[in-house]
Formats: structure tokens, C-alpha cells, sequence
């Protein structure tokens, strides 16, 4: 029998982006943690909330959930508790890493858009209360999850697999929790993101037209303007990881709104044209978790310095 083509790729695409993943992401944990990237106090505790969601990502959905799968068949990652736990993981951290990017959006908004809000909610311990909250709120809302799987079969009184139970394809109220589900991730996120990215462009560009203004009818020096150049610092941090996550996200968006749309129960074959976009959408939504640390690499200059020292260090211990 033909094997085929998306499991081809599937058995590629999740090994890699686990071992590209997760030494990335550590590596952006630690470097952003020592807190000598030239960022404020707030963004770094942002940066490095999201960094530690991406890497939990990697770790339950493609490493766990996925490579498991492939190439730990009947081990005992398929025993029900435990393969309903990761599945509840995996609802989970993608819920948290979604919110937190939220969170630095908004964290970025108000310290652009909101001059008399921004000293009071711009603060590093504001940051650990958001990045807490939206951690315990993800968990608990993903927990249901967990009571939506049976196991499939028992052998000598141990649960094998996790399958969907009856009652979730059956009954209103599961079907009320998958559309709330849907709707707070990844849609209101999504739009969120759309918004106060929209909100905030309009804000700099007034503002820049403003300062450009004032300083041309000043004394016509051409110093630079050390306000505008941490802001733009902040800018493109923003719109870089916002924009990585709606690129990577909106196919994922897409294909909830039309399975919902047409009702969508099950596939003829895994050659359906909607179950390979599904299973796209999904390697794309994953491989956002990945994407952070190269945007650090290419837009912060500091991030590049540490970068380096870090891959410097092993070596000068060797010579030592």
C-alpha cells in the first residue's frame, strides 16, 4: 500500500523542527535572561515568557505528540493517561504561546499608543502577573480537553490510546466548548493582533510627523533623536513577531473557519485534499514556535553580540 505523501513529509518535518527547535529556543532563553540584550526590563520578561512557551510547544506537540507517534509505536507514551495528558499539553501551550504574544502586543500598544497608562502597566512586574495569569488561564481552559478522550482498547487492565469519546460528537455543550475554543484561539487572537498592530502604525506615523515637525522648526541640528531610536528598537521586535505569528497562523485560521463552515466529520483517505491542508496548517502553526529567535538574530544587534559569545565560550574553555 502506497504510504502517503503528508506522512512522508510528517516523518521529516516534526524530527527537524524538534531538533532546530528546542536548542534555539534554550539558547533565547538564555541569552534574553541575562537581561544584557540593550531591551527594557518589561520586554525581556515578555520575550523570555514566550520564548519558554515556544519551547514547551516543541516539546509536547512535535516531540511527544508527533515524533512518538512515529516512531515510538505501542510504547508507552500510547498508554491513555499519558497520551491524553500530552494531548491536553499540547491544547495547552499552543493556548498560552498564542495569549502571551497577545500580551506583548498589548504591552507594546500602551507603551506606544498610551503615554499616561504606559509608566503604571509597562513594568517588569506587570509582565510576571500577565505572564502568570494568561499561564494558569490557558491551562485551565484547555483542561476539558482531557475528559474528551477514552481509551481504545484495555489489556490486562491497562488503558491503550486515546479516542474521542461519543458523547464529545454528540452533545451540545462539547459542542459549544470546540466552538469557544475556536474562537478564543486562534480567532480572537488573531484579530487582536490585526488591531492594535493597526492602532499602533497609525500612532507612530502621527507621531513621527509630529517630532519630524517640531525638529525641522528647531535650531536644524541633525542629532538624532534617542527617544525615536529605542522606540524603533521596540517597533520592529513587535511587528516582527506579530507578524511571523499571523503569516504562520492565518492558514490555520482559514481552515478552522471552513471546516466549521462545511461541517467537516472525517476524511476519505489521508490523500483528501482537506486533510493534508489541515495537517499544513498545522506544521506551519507549529513551526511559529521556531521562528522567534531567528527574528532576535536578525533585528537586534545586541542578541547577535551574546549569540556569539555564547558559541565563543565552549571554545576559549578548551583552550583554557
Amino acid at each position: 500500500m502506497h504510504y502517503p505523501v503528508i506522512y512522508q513529509v510528517q516523518d521529516i518535518y516534526y524530527p527537524v523542527l524538534a531538533a532546530v527547535g528546542v536548542p534555539v529556543t534554550l539558547v533565547a532563553i538564555v541569552i534574553l535572561s541575562r537581561g544584557k540584550c540593550d531591551l527594557s526590563k518589561c520586554i525581556s520578561r515578555y520575550l523570555v515568557g514566550m520564548a519558554v512557551a515556544d519551547l514547551l510547544v516543541v516539546i509536547t506537540d512535535p516531540i511527544l505528540r508527533w515524533i512518538g507517534q512515529i516512531y515510538l509505536p505501542r510504547s508507552f507514551l500510547d498508554i491513555t493517561p499519558v497520551c491524553s495528558f500530552i494531548i491536553f499539553l499540547s491544547y495547552a501551550t499552543a493556548v498560552v504561546s498564542v495569549w502571551l504574544t497577545v500580551a506583548f502586543t498589548f504591552d507594546r500598544f500602551v507603551a506606544i499608543c498610551c503615554e499616561e497608562l504606559k509608566t503604571k502597566y509597562c513594568t517588569e512586574k506587570t509582565a510576571a502577573v500577565v505572564l502568570g495569569t494568561v499561564s494558569v488561564l490557558g491551562c485551565l481552559e484547555s483542561l476539558p480537553w482531557h475528559f474528551t478522550l477514552k481509551p481504545d482498547y484495555i489489556i490486562d487492565n491497562v488503558p491503550w490510546f486515546c479516542v474521542i469519546t461519543r458523547s464529545f460528537c454528540t452533545s451540545p455543550a462539547w459542542s459549544a466548548f470546540d466552538l469557544f475554543h475556536l474562537i478564543l484561539t486562534p480567532c480572537v487572537p488573531f484579530c487582536l493582533i490585526l488591531l492594535l498592530n493597526v492602532l499602533t502604525v497609525r500612532r507612530i506615523l502621527v507621531a513621527s510627523r509630529a517630532r519630524s515637525g517640531l525638529r525641522g522648526h528647531s535650531n536644524g541640528e541633525n542629532h538624532k533623536d534617542a527617544e525615536m531610536e529605542n522606540r524603533k528598537k521596540s517597533i520592529i521586535i513587535l511587528f516582527s513577531v506579530s507578524g511571523s505569528f499571523i503569516l504562520l497562523w492565518v492558514t490555520q485560521v482559514i481552515f478552522y473557519i471552513f471546516a466549521r463552515i462545511i461541517n467537516i466529520q472525517s476524511y476519505n483517505s489521508a490523500t483528501d485534499p482537506v486533510y493534508i491542508a489541515e495537517h499544513t496548517a498545522k506544521m506551519l502553526q507549529l513551526f511559529c514556535s521556531c521562528t522567534n529567535t531567528c527574528i532576535y538574530v536578525l533585528t537586534q544587534t545586541k542578541f547577535r553580540e551574546e549569540l556569539k559569545n555564547a558559541v565563543k565560550y565552549p571554545f576559549h574553555l578548551i583552550v583554557k
